[in-house]
């Protein structure tokens, strides 16, 4: 409309040189717009970073300025580019164009040896190099304590750049059976175990990363129409109910087959690759991670890749002999990278030796 005015003012006033000159400027803005149309595409609309392998790009022997640690930027790292800057040289174009990653950890269960493991192979959690790890913390393995003392002390170093998802495991029922209550009362007292009971109450239960990708323990729900919006105002402060969004966040499994079928856990239910198109679609997303079930390769990827687990305690209980893994998110497209570690030596006590003796029973 502004270019079919200014064009009508120049016909009745031609020596008009500002309407003029407004006209020339609107038509070129008219044309150049028409041309991004013209040569848009989906490919042109992707980001660059989905064009970049980073990984793959060397730095030469012959580069002797500043250089990430382990990809991560450092103080150290700043003072080095800020006086290689100074000298006006020039980064080199692998630095220059890394960026930062989230790690996202599955379940850990007081294996505290194996967590170490991760942070010794990914670097400790920091404001570059963000954590989330999504539940089971405590229970069967004997160093629970040590692992969810060590958790809780990250974040509360790094609050906006380390966080905990709850698992089934952070519940009451479960910390009774699977060791984690009496390994608290053992090391340390009961009113621990409640503040800690406490606590894990207030965990967050799903986290959504750059609106594109949904984390929870367990998995999606009994039934559709879920929405994220549903899931911010789920009640948290409690013990999971029997059956509901928050039980299923907690417990639900994949399965191949389209529908939903019974859990073999007897809690909340088994959903197959429909329901996770289904509810990416409705809450606009791309995929979601989970953990809950132990892998042999420490991670399996379902549903079309729309369903991806991660378990991060290896050779799980001592005797499963799986791998662990934990995954990087990266880019503007968040596509998930793949790492995996084995199990290291701990100390000479065995998983459950805190566990209620029934449990204890089942485990020889």
């Amino acid at each position: 409309p502004q270019l079919h005015l200014f064009r009508s003012v120049v016909r009745v006033r031609p020596n008009d040189k500002d309407a003029k000159m407004k006209y020339q400027e609107c038509n070129k803005i008219v044309k150049q717009k028409a041309f991004e149309r013209a040569i848009a595409s989906d490919e042109l609309k992707r980001s660059v970073v989905d064009s970049l392998d980073i990984e793959n790009m060397t730095i030469e022997d012959d580069y002797a300025g500043p250089k990430l640690e382990d990809g991560k930027v450092t103080l150290k790292f700043m003072k080095d580019l800020m006086a290689w800057f100074k000298d006006q040289k020039k980064l080199h174009r692998k630095c220059a164009y890394q960026t930062e990653k989230i790690t996202i950890c599955g379940d850990t269960h007081g294996q505290y040896y194996d967590l170490l493991n991760i942070f010794e192979l990914n670097g400790l959690p920091s404001i570059t190099n963000p954590y989330l790890f999504n539940g089971d913390f405590v229970d069967r393995g004997s160093f629970s304590l040590e692992v969810i003392l060590t958790l809780f002390g990250f974040k509360l170093l790094y609050p906006e750049h380390f966080y905990l998802l709850r698992g089934n495991h952070e519940t009451d029922n479960m910390n009774q059976m699977y060791g984690f209550e009496g390994e608290v009362k053992a090391k340390y007292t009961a009113q621990m175990f409640q503040l800690f009971s406490e606590v894990f109450q207030w965990l967050p239960l799903a986290q959504c990363i750059n609106n594109k990708v949904l984390v929870m323990h367990g998995g999606l729900f009994s039934e559709d129409g879920v929405t994220l919006e549903d899931i911010r105002k789920i009640d948290r402060n409690r013990q999971p109910p029997d059956s509901g969004p928050m039980c299923d966040l907690l417990w639900s499994d994949p399965q191949p087959q389209d529908g939903r079928s019974v859990s073999k856990r007897g809690v909340s239910c088994q959903f197959g690759p429909d329901v996770t198109e289904r509810f990416l679609e409705q809450n606009k997303l791309q995929y979601i991670v989970r953990s809950h079930e132990v892998k042999a390769e420490g991670y399996e990827v379902t549903h079309s890749g729309k369903c991806i687990t991660v378990f991060s305690a290896p050779n799980y209980c001592d005797q499963m002999g799986n791998k662990g893994a934990y995954i990087h998110l990266r880019g503007s497209d968040l596509k998930p990278e793949f790492h995996q570690f084995t199990a290291v030596p701990h100390p000479n006590v065995k998983p459950m030796a805190y566990a209620n003796s029934l449990m204890q029973l089942g485990m020889m």
